[in-house]
């Protein structure tokens, strides 16, 4: 009779767990995750007209590959900011999209994983000039997103007074006070020393990639740039990321540097905006698509990369131009020589997004070494603790002066009573 009721609760127990598990297989396979950390407005998210490429792919991928999956998607405004976070260690990354001399720190730093081909056969779309970047020879680690160039955006307004006799303008207009208050700089320190350096290495004639100050390693050359910042510093309305989009579109500035891709986005907004490179030279950069050693979804992440140089992506029996979508919508170079061949793309032959290789001088940042590294960043923070030294004084003072104000009222309103009470 025991073991008979225990065979009943058994056979019970299994039939309570049968129940309990029974939802739980009716929901099928589990969803994976892939975590893209990535600028902002560098991604076709279903605004303005584009399509939702994250949307696509996670329909591509359950279509090709019989899973589920959803892209979690954040974004980063600088790559001091991404490589931050990064570094902490504490936040899931499956795939980022650093610049060129970010991926080659983070290669010197043994924090990418080296990418399986395999998994993004439409590598081929990338044009040959394109695959053998300095930051990673061979590209072990990477994918080239865009290309593009650092440049001036000023409003049309004040053309004429920026402009020299040889038509060309400067980098100097940022220093000119006629324009104070309405001038933006970058809120990041490679960025922002390296329109000072550009001015410092063309007044001084070094003007060669090896001798230009954008990549010194004298602290001297340094200094002098954060000597330039800070003559700069109390003309400048704000230093921006991200928020440089609406001070331009909305004609608080008329001064800003940024990269020319934005500068597309702005004057949609905007039509009175217009871009010009500097004749003391620029950066000209890459973004590139890499995956963090510590990824958990590699091949998901490699899956992605193929679908961003996809120009026939078939969904649901639709095909899809994402590669061209994607160039379009951030307005950035594309590396993608499908795309660059495709008359239909909306930038094809674009002046601006693809100059004649002789246009202007241009140099590409480089990672520089620990020490040199460490300095950099300690003026940048001295630069910045001076802005906000600055404020604290503003602040202090309208507080102290508020505080008289309020004492001298109180009283005069005890006199106006004695006055009344005598």
């Amino acid at each position: 009779m025991k073991k008979l009721k225990k065979v009943l609760a058994l056979l019970l127990l299994a039939a309570l767990l049968s129940a309990l598990l029974l939802p739980l297989s009716s929901c099928g396979e589990p969803t994976e995750k892939l975590y893209l950390y990535n600028w902002g407005e560098y991604m076709p998210l279903g605004t303005d007209g584009s399509e939702n490429v994250l949307e696509l792919f996670e329909a591509y991928y359950e279509e090709t590959y019989g899973k589920k999956i959803e892209v979690v998607y954040s974004i980063f405004s600088s790559n001091e900011e991404m490589y931050a976070k990064l570094q902490n260690g504490s936040s899931k990354i499956d795939l980022v999209i650093p610049s060129d001399y970010m991926v080659e720190r983070l290669i010197a730093e043994d924090r990418l994983a080296p990418l399986h081909y395999e998994n993004i056969p439409h590598y081929d779309n990338i044009a040959e000039e394109y695959r053998d970047f300095y930051y990673d020879r061979g590209g072990l680690y990477s994918i080239p997103y865009t290309v593009s160039y650092v440049g001036l955006i000023y409003d049309v307004s004040i053309e004429d007074e920026i402009t020299d006799e040889n038509g060309d303008i400067s980098w100097r207009c940022l220093w000119d006070p006629r324009f104070a208050g309405r001038i933006l700089n970058f809120n990041n320190s490679r960025d922002a020393f390296g329109i000072a350096q550009y001015i410092l290495s063309y007044e001084n004639g070094c003007t060669t990639p090896e001798d230009n100050y954008v990549n010194t390693t004298d602290p001297a050359r340094w200094d002098a740039a954060l000597e330039l910042l800070q003559e700069q510093k109390p003309l400048v309305q704000a230093y921006v990321m991200d928020e440089v989009f609406n001070k331009m579109e909305s004609g608080a500035a008329v001064l800003a540097p940024y990269y020319v891709g934005d500068f597309y986005t702005m004057q949609e907004e905007n039509e009175d905006l217009r871009f010009a490179y500097p004749k003391e030279g620029t950066n000209c950069f890459g973004d590139a698509l890499c995956i963090p050693k510590n990824a958990q979804n590699q091949t998901a992440a490699e899956r992605f990369i193929d679908f961003t140089l996809m120009t026939d992506a078939v969904i649901d029996g639709e095909s899809y131009n994402i590669a061209k979508e994607i160039a379009e919508y951030i307005c950035y170079g594309t590396p993608n020589r499908a795309v660059l061949e495709d008359e239909e793309y909306e930038f094809f032959e674009d002046e601006l997004l693809y100059p004649e290789e002789d246009a202007f001088t241009s140099y590409f940042f480089h990672n520089l070494d620990p020490d040199t590294l460490n300095y950099q960043n300690s003026l940048w923070e001295q630069l910045k603790i001076e802005s906000s030294g600055d404020l604290a004084i503003y602040i202090t003072a309208g507080s102290i002066v508020g505080v008289l104000v309020a004492v001298s009222v109180l009283l005069y309103v005890r006199r106006k009573k004695r006055e009344k009470f005598y």
